[in-house]
C-alpha cells in the first residue's frame, strides 16, 4: 500500500485511537489532526469503558496505565436532602460485567492523552483551525481550511468532530442538528476546587423536585477537588424549558452557568457549594446528553467517527474506541482500498449502534418530577440494595454467561508491535 494522506478532523478519543492503532500497522502513514481548539483539549467529565473497549485499551497496551489514572471511584450512592444514603451501588471489580461504576472510570482529559501522547510527534496538528467545506472526487477530498483558506488534497477525511459535526451536515446535506436525538438530558460539567466528599470514594447522586440532580464524584488530585455536574431533565412536555437549556448551550458558559444559577438555587442538599465551585471551576462545559443516529456512516471518501456518528450517553467513549480501532482495522484488511475499507467499517459499527435502544424512560425513573416521586424511587433503590438484589443479579448473570455485548469484528491482521 502507498502512504495513504488521512486528515482528522478533531482531536479527542476517537480520532487519536484510530491514529494510534493506524501507525501501529502503517508507521508512514501520513496523518494531519485539525482542531478547533488553540491546543489539546484536556480536561473533561470522568468516562469508563466497557465491552470490546476493554479487549482494545489491552491490545493496545495502554490498560495498565489508564488504571492507574482512574478516578478510585468505588461506586454510586444516591442520598437525600440531608445527604443521608439512601442507596449504594458498590463496582463489581471485574471488567466483563460491571456496575453503575466502571473499573476504567477515567476523567476525559488523562484518557485523551494517554492516548495521544505516545503518537504527537507522528502526526501533523494544526491547530485553532478547522473546515470550512470539502469537495470530493473518485481520486480524492479536497478540503478548503477556515482560517488559512488553504487548499489540500486527501486520500480520507475523518469526521472526528463531535455530536454537532458540520461534517456529518456536509456529507449528508442536512443540518448539524439533524440526527442528534434529544431525550431531554441537558449537563454541566466542572471541577470544584474544593473536596465536597471530604474524603469518599463514593460518587453522590442527590435529585430535588422537577427533574434537577446533582452529581459529585471523587477526584483523585491530593490538593482536595470534587469533578461537580448539574442536571436538568425535561420531557416532550416541557418544550419551552428544554429550548431554553438548548439555547443557553449555544449562548455560551456564561449564559448557562446563569441558567444553572437559576434552576439550582433552592435545590437544598449541597447545592450553594456547588453552584459556587461552578463559578470558580476553570474548566466548565455544558453539552446535551444526546444520541446521534446518523443513516449512513461513509459517502466516497468522507467517513463518520466517534460522536460524530454514534453519539450514545453512558458508553459514548467506548464507541468511540472501538470505531477507531475498526476503521483502522479495515484499512489494513483491505490494504489501504479506502472505499472498501469505509464500506466494511460502516457494515460492522452502522448494525451495532442501530442495535442499542434508549428510551427516555430510565432517566425519567431515576430524576423523578416531585419529592413524593423521589421518596418512591429512593423506597425502590434502598429495598434493591439492602437485599443486594443488584449483586445478586449480577452473579446470576456472570453464572450464566451474560456479559456485556460486544461487537463482532474480524480477526484483523496486525502486524507485531514494533
Amino acid at each position: 500500500m502507498s502512504s495513504l494522506n488521512i486528515l482528522i478532523s478533531g482531536s479527542g478519543i476517537a480520532g487519536s485511537v484510530f491514529a494510534f492503532c493506524l501507525l501501529r500497522a502503517y508507521p508512514d502513514a501520513n496523518i494531519t489532526i485539525v482542531e478547533r481548539d488553540p491546543s489539546l483539549r484536556l480536561t473533561g467529565a470522568s468516562v469508563d469503558i466497557r465491552s470490546s473497549a476493554v479487549d482494545i485499551i489491552k491490545w493496545m497496551g495502554v490498560e495498565p496505565t489508564i488504571r492507574k489514572q482512574t478516578t478510585n471511584e468505588k461506586g454510586l450512592q444516591f442520598v437525600n436532602a440531608n445527604g443521608k444514603p439512601v442507596a449504594t451501588f458498590e463496582a463489581s471489580g471485574r471488567s466483563d460485567m460491571q456496575s453503575m461504576t466502571s473499573e476504567y472510570e477515567i476523567f476525559r482529559g488523562a484518557l485523551a492523552s494517554i492516548f495521544i501522547d505516545p503518537i504527537i510527534d507522528r502526526v501533523t496538528t494544526l491547530f485553532d483551525e478547522s473546515i470550512d467545506h470539502f469537495e470530493q472526487h473518485e481520486d480524492g477530498v479536497f478540503i478548503t481550511f477556515t482560517k488559512s483558506k488553504e487548499v489540500k488534497k486527501y486520500d480520507l477525511l475523518i469526521a472526528a468532530d463531535g455530536v454537532r459535526s458540520k461534517i456529518r451536515a456536509a456529507m449528508l446535506n442536512t443540518s448539524p442538528a439533524e440526527h442528534i436525538l434529544s431525550k431531554g438530558v441537558h449537563v454541566a460539567y466542572f471541577t470544584i476546587k474544593k473536596d465536597l466528599l471530604q474524603g469518599g470514594q463514593l460518587a453522590k447522586w442527590y435529585n430535588a423536585p422537577k427533574r434537577r440532580g446533582i452529581f459529585l464524584r471523587p477526584d483523585p488530585d491530593p490538593a482536595g477537588r470534587t469533578r461537580g455536574n448539574l442536571m436538568v431533565i425535561t420531557t416532550d412536555r416541557e418544550l419551552e424549558t428544554r429550548q431554553k437549556l438548548d439555547d443557553a448551550i449555544l449562548q455560551g458558559n456564561e449564559s448557562y452557568m446563569k441558567l444553572m444559577e437559576e434552576q439550582f438555587h433552592d435545590a437544598g442538599w449541597l447545592a450553594p457549594e456547588v453552584l459556587h465551585g461552578m463559578r470558580q471551576s476553570d474548566d466548565f462545559y455544558c453539552s446535551l446528553f444526546g444520541r446521534v443516529r446518523a443513516p449512513k456512516l461513509q459517502v466516497g471518501r468522507v467517513v463518520l467517527l466517534g460522536d460524530a456518528g454514534y453519539a450514545t450517553p453512558g458508553i459514548g467513549t467506548s464507541l468511540a474506541i472501538i470505531g477507531g480501532y475498526v476503521l483502522a482495522g479495515e484499512l489494513l484488511r483491505h490494504d489501504g482500498d479506502v472505499k472498501m475499507a469505509l464500506k466494511g467499517y460502516e457494515d460492522i459499527m452502522l448494525p451495532h449502534v442501530n442495535s442499542i435502544t434508549m428510551g427516555e424512560g430510565p432517566m425519567q425513573y431515576l430524576n423523578p418530577q416531585t419529592w413524593w416521586g423521589i421518596s418512591i424511587r429512593n423506597a425502590i433503590l434502598g429495598t434493591v440494595t439492602g437485599l443486594k438484589l443488584d449483586k445478586v443479579a449480577m452473579m446470576a448473570g456472570s453464572a450464566l454467561g451474560f456479559t456485556e455485548k460486544k461487537v463482532a469484528m474480524p480477526d484483523y491482521p496486525w502486524p507485531a508491535e514494533r
